[in-house]
């Protein structure tokens, strides 16, 4: 298939389809008078990737789940359970976050803001560096 065939078929730019390939994640086509000539293995790498960015994956992990040794299903479940980690910990963050969003102002001014910030002791401010 040619590069454009298989931005039709997976719905991706072109340009993205040699930007994976750049960045390693899809091996280097054939090549026949100059154009990148693709073997269907690659629509399912395509979507493999596809599907690991919607989970958040970045291309780093992304890269490792390809090119990894064992098991394909090993490498996705070990990748899996650390970006599970890293959702769990940013929901965290977010509740957080949407607590302190919550708390009514009512100070008159900043200074007052700031003096009832500092009154509050350390559990409103390690939730506000736990937010940031």
């Amino acid at each position: 298939m040619t590069i454009g065939e298989v931005a039709k078929r997976t719905g991706l730019r072109a340009s993205a389809i040699r930007y994976y390939e750049k960045a390693g994640l899809l091996p280097k086509p054939a090549r026949v008078a100059g154009q990148r000539r693709y073997a269907g293995a690659v629509l399912e790498q395509l979507a493999v990737l596809e599907r690991a960015k919607s989970c958040g994956f970045t291309l780093d992990e992304i890269r490792r789940l390809f090119n990894g040794e064992g098991l394909h299903s090993d490498r996705w479940r070990a990748l899996a359970r650390k970006k599970v980690a890293e959702l769990d910990a940013a929901a965290e963050r977010i509740a957080a976050m949407k607590k302190l969003l919550e708390k009514r102002c009512r100070c008159a001014d900043l200074a007052e803001c700031g003096r009832l910030i500092l009154q509050s002791g350390c559990d409103d401010r390690k939730q506000a560096r736990l937010s940031s």
